[in-house]
């Protein structure tokens, strides 16, 4: 297993659209290997959730755990792993929701995005099975977060206003200012 470095923001890779897995491709050795070192990556850096152009490799693939042991997004349920192939996303509830989203590949940063509240994921498992899942709240804004990648987009291009982006350490900083203000 290896580490890949995170292509960051700017990286011509990460505006691709990337190609789809067959189903031999998924099966394949070389495949449960690149899966072994993403999600090994993705512990490394202490993400919730890993596409692969991030690392490099301009396939439709991304991988999602959420653990309650994050430190970048406290108060959140574990889930259990997922392992996306070539998905298609349907919305399924409009209502919009808002969470400050940060990037692997956009180190350091936080921005406001709204996104909708509930989708439904068709996609192929890492056996090549055909699986659809329904996500809402939180895990609907990660799933698409993720799933974004895999059409060159970033959560930078989804922001409607760009001036709520910040550097996290500024987020904290004005976390504490309001806190000092409420006591």
């Amino acid at each position: 297993m290896a580490i890949y470095t995170i292509l960051k923001m700017g990286n011509p890779l990460l505006r691709e659209t990337a190609l789809e897995f067959s189903k031999e491709e998924i099966l394949h050795e070389d495949t449960n290997e690149l899966l072994a070192d993403i999600w090994e990556t993705l512990d490394f850096a202490g993400g919730i959730g890993l596409a692969a152009p991030q690392i490099g490799v301009s396939k439709q693939l991304a991988v999602i755990k959420l653990s309650e042991d994050s430190d970048r997004y406290p108060d959140m349920e574990t889930t259990e792993p997922y392992v996306i192939f070539n998905p298609r996303v349907s919305v399924l509830d409009k209502e919009l929701q808002g969470f400050w989203e940060g990037c692997l590949s956009v180190p350091g940063l936080r921005g406001y995005v709204e996104r909708p509240r509930k989708v439904k994921i068709d996609y192929l498992d890492e056996n090549a099975e055909e699986r659809t899942i329904e996500v809402e709240d939180f895990l609907a804004t990660v799933f698409q977060h993720e799933l974004d990648h895999l059409i060159g987009m970033l959560y930078v291009d989804r922001m409607e206003d760009v001036s709520t982006l910040m550097f996290e350490d500024e987020m904290v900083l004005q976390e504490v200012s309001e806190e000092e203000i409420l006591d």
